[in-house]
Order: structure tokens, then C-alpha cells, then sequence
């Protein structure tokens, strides 16, 4: 079960904090969890709306549309959003959706029935000041525009804070496209000149949006990315691949696996996982590495881009082996990031410059990676339990000010 990785992890943290039984329940418990179903066409799809915890600010968190998603599913990945928002430092509480269908065998047309259905189902616990959403696998920029559209119809006024990720014509920010890369890559550039490594390989599981843009920036300042995958398949070349030819490849047939080239090989997604490489990014879904095959991993340093990629039985077996792991709530805080430099433009009316919004990112992203290295360094932890033990602190601090704990 997913919520488990967030069990554990939290077990671990409060020893480091010495958190009271009242305490960790108090993390263990939800501000809202709303589910329906939802009719379109004579179909009918599970959804959820989730509010981890709201002490910091309104929930804040994606929309994610997958027919494996379930409650376990969407609870972790809320309970994950309160962490990475406190942690950076974000005025959000941490929220997810989902609704459970397979997005990639549905048209256009119905995807935006089940889009404005979501919002007529959850409009009541959503706004600006309230629940923001945003989008997250199989959603994107046109699934936030129908969304804000029916919302604002509902309720007879512009609120284009009420969602971020939305077409720049909308609302929308240009950095908001590439800001969970971006936020993954400039972390990956602070390790990299601590190694004092001139060339480094990456191998990348996952091609979507945050995979690919960190694909194409590593590309483009000549770090060797050496394999990368989809959910249909993986490709290696030790020289380093073509990344603009593979996003090409991927467009036009829809499989990274079509690729061809000199010494191009289809490999598998476990061989992808286990390659000897500088540096391992996951993009792509939760438990990807298990204690069944953590003793298999050789990446010296791994970036989750994806949200629960470890579970929380091999973080220690990597750990243990000496492998550097920079966690999911502090890698793709970009996502996050990007989204709330939105949320404040859409609230004040007031529109930053673009080079303003990438340099307010990039500062925010350094000194959190910094802030949880010293922690790590200093407590003698794991990153991400350095990064938890932060994150906690904060919201707590928040509870306790507001006389809830």
C-alpha cells in the first residue's frame, strides 16, 4: 500500500524529532476527504478530492487522471504535498484529486465532460482562498482551462486563482510548463559542482513532462543522458542519446522504443533502473524501487521527479549502500513553486517579468536543498527524513499557533 511509505517515513522522522503519540496522529489525520462518482455518457469514474492539512494555507495539489488511482493513492500523495509545501516554505496546506479512468483510450471531447464534471462534483470545497488545484499525470494546461471555466460558470465571477497550471491565456505562467524540471535541474547542478565532475550520465525513467524537460536541460548543457523510458519501453546508448531526436521519435509514434540510431539498444524498464550511471531520475510512478530490487540499483545519486518512487523499505538499503537520494518533496517542489508564483500573480493582477519568476524559483529551489543537506549532514539521516523533519516542524509550529495541538 502507498499511505505505508508515508507511515514509515513519518516513524522515522519522529524519532529524529521526538514527536509525541498526539503528535504523529495529528500528522496521520485529514482536514477533508471528499469522493463521488461521476456520470458521463452512461460511464460512471470514481473521484476524490483530498485536504492532507490546512494549517499553513488552502490545500494545494494536482489532479491526477489514471485507472489505477484509489483513496490509499490520493491520501499519500496529499499527506506528500503538505510536506513538500511546508517545506518550501509555500503558504499551502497539501491537497490531490484523482478521478479513475484511463485518459489515453478516452476523446478529447469526453475528457472535458469528466473535467467540468470533476469541478460540479468538488466546486463547494475548492477556490483560491480555499483548495487550489493543479495539474498532474494524464491533466494538462487544457484540462486546467475547462475546469476553471465550469468553475467559474458555477459561480458567476473570474477566480483564476482558484487552479494553476492553466493556458498562459487563462492566467497561466510560462515557467509553469518546465518548473518541476526546472526545480529537479538545478538541484541536480548543485550536486554536480560539489562532485567537481565534469561529465556525469543520467538515465531518466519516465518521458512526460517533467521527465523530458529534465531530459532536454541536461541535454542541452552537455550532461550524457545515456537511457531514458516510457511507459512503453526504454533505450540505451552508452555514447548518450539525441534527446531532441527522441522527443521527435516519441511525437510522430508514440514510443520512445522507435528510436533508432548507432549503438541505440532497446533495453527494459527494470534494465533502465539498474544501469551503472552518475545519476538516476525518476519520472515516471510510485514504487519503482522496492527492497526487492534496491540492492540491484548502481545510480551513485537519484532524483525523484515523480511523487513516491522509493519505497520506504529500500530507502535504507540505498542509503546504506552510499547512494545519494534527493526525495520527491524536495526535488519536483518546482511544480509547486511555479505554480504559487502563479497564484500570486492571478490574486494580486499584478504580472512578473519572466526572468523575475525563473530567478524567484531557482533561489527558493537552492535554499531548500541547502537548508535539508545541512540538516542531513547533521543529523546523520537520509535526505528525505531530513527533508520530513523540517516540513513537520513547520506545520506543527503552525497547529500549535493556532491551538489545534
Amino acid at each position: 500500500m502507498v499511505f505505508e511509505n508515508v507511515t514509515n517515513t513519518l516513524d522515522k522522522a519522529s524519532k529524529v524529532m521526538n514527536l509525541s503519540d498526539k503528535e504523529k496522529s495529528h500528522m496521520l489525520s485529514f482536514a477533508r476527504v471528499s469522493h463521488t462518482t461521476i456520470e458521463v455518457d452512461g460511464e460512471k469514474f470514481l473521484a476524490w478530492r483530498i485536504v492532507h492539512n490546512d494549517a499553513l494555507g488552502p490545500g494545494k495539489g494536482g489532479i491526477r487522471y489514471h485507472p489505477n488511482v484509489c483513496e490509499d493513492e490520493v491520501k499519500s500523495l496529499s499527506f506528500w504535498m503538505s510536506i513538500k509545501n511546508s517545506l518550501a516554505g509555500l503558504p499551502y496546506g497539501g491537497a490531490k484529486g484523482g478521478v479513475k479512468i484511463d485518459p489515453k483510450h478516452m476523446p478529447k471531447e469526453k475528457l472535458e465532460k469528466v473535467s467540468r464534471s470533476f469541478i460540479r462534483a468538488f466546486h463547494q470545497v475548492l477556490g483560491q482562498d480555499i483548495d487550489v488545484p493543479a495539474p498532474d499525470v494524464y491533466t494538462d494546461p487544457q484540462t486546467m482551462g475547462w475546469m476553471l471555466d465550469e468553475f467559474e460558470k458555477i459561480k458567476g465571477r473570474h477566480e483564476p486563482g482558484f487552479i494553476t497550471g492553466k493556458p498562459i491565456v487563462l492566467g497561466g505562467i510560462a515557467l509553469r510548463e518546465d518548473s518541476t524540471a526546472k526545480g529537479g535541474y538545478i538541484m541536480f547542478r548543485e550536486i554536480v559542482s560539489a562532485l567537481n565532475k565534469k561529465d556525469v550520465t543520467v538515465a531518466i525513467q519516465g518521458f512526460g513532462n517533467a521527465g523530458y524537460f529534465f531530459a532536454s536541460m541536461a541535454h542541452k548543457h552537455r550532461s550524457n543522458v545515456v537511457a531514458v523510458s516510457d511507459s512503453k519501453g526504454a533505450i540505451y546508448n552508452p555514447n548518450g542519446l539525441d534527446i531532441n531526436e527522441v522527443k521527435k521519435t516519441k511525437d510522430e509514434k508514440g514510443n520512445v522504443g522507435f528510436c533508432k540510431g548507432d549503438k541505440v539498444s532497446q533495453i527494459s524498464n527494470e534494465q533502465l533502473l539498474e544501469l551503472d550511471v552518475d545519476f538516476l531520475i525518476l519520472a515516471a510512478l510510485e514504487n519503482q524501487i522496492t527492497k526487492k530490487n534496491a540492492d540491484k540499483i548502481k545510480a551513485k545519486n537519484i532524483i525523484e521527479l515523480a511523487n513516491g518512487p522509493i519505497a520506504s523499505d529500500a530507502d535504507d538499503i540505498l542509503y546504506n549502500k552510499g547512494i545519494f537520494v534527493l526525495p520527491d518533496v524536495l526535488a519536483n517542489a518546482g511544480g509547486v513553486v511555479g505554480s504559487y508564483l502563479e497564484w500570486v500573480q492571478n490574486k494580486t493582477g499584478m504580472i512578473f517579468e519572466d526572468d523575475y519568476l525563473a530567478e524567484r524559483l531557482e533561489k527558493i529551489m537552492k535554499k531548500n536543498f541547502h537548508l535539508v543537506l545541512n540538516l542531513h549532514k547533521e543529523k546523520k539521516v537520509n535526505m528525505r527524513v531530513a527533508a520530513y523533519t523540517i516540513a513537520i516542524q513547520r506545520i506543527l509550529l503552525a497547529e500549535k499557533a493556532r491551538g489545534r495541538v
